[in-house]
């Protein structure tokens, strides 16, 4: 008997998964993939004019002729596609840029541009080749290895190696097209090149529950047809379980009234045995809400949270992703960091950043509120809301104003900057991309030091870390760069590029400037190296004024020179550098003659940072401090004793 009834049972939820798969077949069997003349068989996000709600790009097929061609945008222009691969990569032909490239008049070769969606990015995948393109009114004088197109009313400048951005153009503009890579050094772009499109997840989400993606106003995305589908997917299923579940405790009912309490025991029993065996039910409710530690979020709560990621909420956009202001259902502000790709390195670094930032707690410090979980359709961090912007927004970006950040002020922030990578050295990591748009400041411009998406956890038993060179241009130690070996040095150089820009108000890197200074490291070691220092420091800082405020640059300048160095041996570690900065603020640093800088015979008491709460230190050990950089002529060399890896 019993059998019988869970046999009839069986059957009715057979019929039920039935019915819902033919109602997704019915969607997916008109949107099946399709051959496109030479390009073969193709399918979302392109598909075809008779079968416009299938995706995105409407391809034109040729089945004669071997000419296909793609639109980007309806009622947009017309490209021909030759072929696109299974990573929605695809080689075009743009005769409008061929046309311009035929023309003598070059004057009307301009950046390539393609349409904005909030769904839909494009990335152009051949190598650029860079153009500077100068009025014939300007008095150019390019260097020597730049070759010439003249052109009506314009002149085109460009060099093969295509990695120079000379100060002497500096008028002109900047065009980067598509490279001619089949003609060897053939100066003018190519009109066929390759064009990645990726499309977010949420519109092929849309595609798959039989909707349309669509934006308002090209911005805020939306599906479009979606609900009225899955309201009638949602009323079949609904209807296809209650009724077998309406009839299969009818069944159960009779079967308890006919075997008595007997079976209703064993059926009891048996039921408590199984829940009492099976973890996975208690490991969902139990391990599900944290990792590594912190809170885990869902990704509707973070959607939630910054309005759908709405672009006017956008907090700055970096190498890995964008941060979105949020507010928390429980009235808290905060950071969220979206990754750009859900990918294996996405992942890694996502990881990454959570185990490292689970292990840290310094007031220095960005504190990690939590995360989405590494199997989420996104892979979002959510910070502590920082809201006064970023060192470099301060002294040379957005906020900057003269006067914003006094000389203090900016002492306050080497010296925060500074504990808190001798308490990550000390904690046996390396941040690896110290720059000042990852030092932010709060509302007492104090300093949260954020962005360990690169950091490396350093292994205390080895002197050095073999690994491709990460980071931000003008900030990525040379050496490590030329021999791969990542050190605790790389961030004292890093740190010193931050602390020139302190007392310059300069950026790091600034092809407006001349040729050789570009890199702000190599513009400061020619002006201290000449001591002119007052060509090197923002002089609205009371250089020439406070002879105070002159003494403390001066001896910033010169710690900084000692952090560039080429040779790593011949830096000082971040403790010394930390300990050296607290001397300069305090007044304990100058001899009596201030132009003879460190006496060689001063000895300091090194602190690394002990506790993560406070900047309370103690004595580690007695050392020298590193010799002052006054003397330029002077090979240095490295008297610490500490190894790379602080202690």
């Amino acid at each position: 008997m019993a059998s019988v009834f869970l046999f009839v049972f069986f059957l009715l939820l057979y019929l039920l998964l039935l019915n819902s798969a033919e109602e997704q077949v019915r969607y997916t069997k008109k949107c099946l993939p399709f051959s496109c003349g030479n390009l073969g068989e193709i399918h979302f996000p392109f598909t075809n004019k008779s079968k416009p709600e299938c995706g995105v790009f409407k391809v034109h097929c040729e089945d004669h002729g071997n000419l296909s061609k793609i639109q980007l945008k309806d009622g947009g222009r017309e490209y021909e596609v030759k072929t696109i691969s299974q990573d929605n990569t695809i080689l075009i032909k743009d005769r409008e840029l061929g046309e311009h490239i035929k023309s003598s008049g070059c004057e009307s070769l301009t950046n390539l541009t393609f349409p904005r969606y909030s769904f839909i990015s494009f990335k152009i995948a051949t190598p650029n080749q860079t153009f500077f393109k100068c009025k014939h009114t300007l008095d150019i004088s390019p260097p020597t290895d730049f070759k010439k197109i003249s052109c009506n009313g314009y002149n085109i400048y460009y060099n093969n190696s295509n990695d120079s951005f000379p100060s002497s153009l500096s008028g002109c503009s900047i065009i980067q097209l598509p490279k001619n890579l089949s003609s060897g050094h053939h100066p003018l772009p190519d009109d066929e090149y390759e064009l990645g499109v990726r499309v977010f997840d949420e519109c092929t989400r849309c595609y798959n529950r039989g909707g349309q993606c669509k934006a308002r106003d090209n911005s805020k995305f939306y599906c479009d047809g979606a609900d009225k589908e899955r309201n009638r997917h949602k009323l079949a299923i609904a209807f296809g379980v209650v009724c077998p579940v309406i009839f299969f405790i009818m069944i159960c009912v009779f079967f308890i009234i006919r075997h008595h309490y007997k079976k209703k025991y064993a059926s009891s029993t048996m039921l408590a045995k199984n829940a009492n065996s099976d973890p996975s039910s208690r490991s969902d409710l139990e391990g599900g809400s944290v990792y590594y530690g912190v809170p885990v979020y869902s990704y509707s709560e973070l959607e939630e949270a910054t309005n759908n990621f709405d672009t006017e909420k956008e907090l700055g956009d970096g190498g890995f992703g964008i941060v979105y202001y949020g507010k928390l259902r429980d009235g808290r502000e905060v950071a969220v960091k979206r990754l750009y790709e859900h990918n294996y390195r996405r992942v890694a670094q996502f990881m990454n950043e959570v185990e490292i930032l689970t292990r840290l707690r310094h007031k220095n410090l960005v504190s990690l509120y939590g995360c989405t979980s590494h199997r989420s359709r996104q892979l979002l961090l959510v910070y502590e809301y920082i809201p006064n912007g970023t060192v470099a927004d301060h002294i040379h970006g957005e906020r900057a104003t003269l006067g914003s950040l006094t000389w203090p002020t900016r002492m306050n922030i080497a010296i925060e900057t500074a504990t808190a990578l001798a308490y990550l050295h000390a904690s046996e990591i390396i941040h690896r991309d110290v720059k000042t748009n990852n030092i932010l400041l709060d509302k007492n411009f104090c300093v949260k030091v954020a962005d360990f998406g690169l950091s490396r956890l350093f292994p205390n038993d080895v002197s050095h870390v073999s690994t491709a060179p990460q980071g931000t241009p003008g900030y990525v130690d040379p050496e490590y760069h030329q021999c791969y070996q990542l050190t605790t040095k790389s961030d004292v150089y890093s740190f010193g590029v931050v602390l020139i820009e302190l007392i310059s108000s300069l950026p790091a890197v600034d092809i407006a400037r001349h040729r050789h200074e570009i890199n702000l490291a190599n513009l400061a070691i020619s002006k201290i190296e000449k001591s002119a220092f007052h060509e090197l420091i923002d002089p609205h800082l009371g250089f020439e004024s406070d002879k105070e405020v002159e003494r403390m640059t001066i001896l910033v300048a010169q710690l900084a020179f000692q952090c560039i160095q080429q040779d790593k041996e011949t830096r000082p570690s971040m403790d010394e550098v930390l300990e050296a900065l607290k001397q300069i603020q305090s007044g304990n640093d100058a001899p009596e003659d201030q132009e003879k800088g460190f006496d060689d015979d001063v000895v300091v008491n090194v602190k690394p940072p002990i506790s993560p709460e406070s900047d309370e230190v103690a004595l580690l050990k007695t050392k020298q401090l590193p010799p002052s950089p006054i003397s330029v002529n002077t090979n240095w060399t490295s008297r610490s004793t500490t190894p790379n890896i602080s202690s």
